[in-house]
């Protein structure tokens, strides 16, 4: 075996290394890499593709000879720069795509130094695989107890104060930066690719103790443009249920609170509604613009719970949680930060 080159069989053993260094271009990176890497390119977005056009429309070799420049350029740049200061001790891994001439170049030129770098066989796809055995596996270690309730019951609000508390949470919905439904899109918050989505969670479940119980927000198998995992969504559905029962009014309260941001800009929420014509009919869909351009905000989130978010939610959390049949049910009138406290209290006592 080359002794510039690593095998992983498992996630954990990235950690032997005192720095990933990802060499993909920035988009590649952006769409998803190896937690706690750092994307120090050979070739740029331009230059990459500059050299994949050469590739295929002229020859591999004219595609080598300039790419082989810019790659020697960019090297150069990272020594003066990212690299100047590592001691003669540091031992970093280098991934590229598929642990090709990327990062063998790279790593050519490190271990030429005299650093003891190592080259990621098979690249971020050796990690990728990785990561989709371990979706499939580590969730089913898990005991998790769901949080139910109707649209505005304050469940993410719950999720994270029970995390204040020193219990184990799996936030979904901050993973994804959405909120779960049509109208659950955050402002200046993109959701990240699907890739991305799954190594921030795989992160998440390795932190969790299986020893412990682990509270997590119903969902469905989307959150917004996103995937969740089929092992996690069955665990999820075979969880015990804690349901949390608050009157329309006090979940409106709470609603109008949570999603501020959209009373701020209704030419960005008619939008957002305008995508429940094919539910909810063109005549619903004009009188909710209309109380949207009259500001008529208690009478639109009452209509929305009313008509769209609570026939969901009752078809839905029948059909899909069985822990649903029989669950601890905590009832509320108070959807108040102070309330909210109380549930919480007796969601970490049960």
């Amino acid at each position: 075996m080359k002794h510039d080159i690593a095998t992983i069989g498992e996630l954990a053993d990235l950690s032997a290394y005192d720095e990933i260094i990802d060499v993909r271009s920035p988009a590649e990176f952006a769409e998803d890499h190896i937690p706690r890497s750092v994307n120090c390119p050979v070739l740029d977005d331009r230059q990459r593709s500059e050299v994949g056009t050469l590739y295929k429309q002229v020859s591999p070799f004219a595609a080598r000879r300039i790419g082989a420049a810019y790659v020697a350029e960019n090297i150069a740049d990272h020594l003066r720069t990212r690299f100047c200061q590592r001691d003669r001790n540091w031992r970093p891994l280098v991934v590229c795509w598929r642990g090709g001439q990327r990062s063998g170049s790279l790593t050519h030129i490190l271990r030429r130094i005299g650093w003891d770098a190592q080259q990621l066989e098979g690249g971020y796809k050796t990690y990728r695989r990785l990561v989709i055995a371990s979706l499939a596996e580590i969730p089913r270690r898990l005991s998790l107890t769901v949080i139910c309730g109707a649209t505005g019951s304050g469940k993410s609000r719950i999720l994270q104060a029970i995390a204040a508390r020193g219990e184990q949470i799996l936030d979904l919905e901050e993973l994804a930066c959405h909120k779960g439904s049509v109208l659950g899109v955050l402002p200046n918050c993109p959701q990240p690719s699907q890739k991305m989505f799954e190594s921030r969670l795989l992160t998440s479940l390795a932190a969790l103790d299986p020893r412990r119980r682990v509270f997590v927000e119903a969902e469905s198998r989307r959150i917004g443009l996103l995937q969740v995992p089929e092992a996690l969504i069955e665990t999820m559905r075979a969880g015990a249920c804690i349901t949390i029962e608050a009157p329309i009014e006090s979940r409106v309260d709470f609603l109008l609170r949570d999603y501020d941001y959209f009373l701020s800009d209704p030419v960005w929420l008619l939008a957002r509604l305008h995508a429940l014509r094919n539910l909810q009919g063109n005549e619903t869909i004009r009188r909710w613009a209309e109380y949207t351009r009259n500001a008529c905000w208690r009478e639109l989130v009452r209509e929305l719970l009313q008509l769209h978010y609570d026939p969901l939610y009752c078809r839905s959390q029948k059909q899909n949680y069985a822990g649903f049949a029989a669950p601890k049910t905590l009832t509320t009138t108070d959807l108040s930060s102070s309330g909210i406290d109380a549930l919480t209290s007796r969601i970490c006592a049960a």
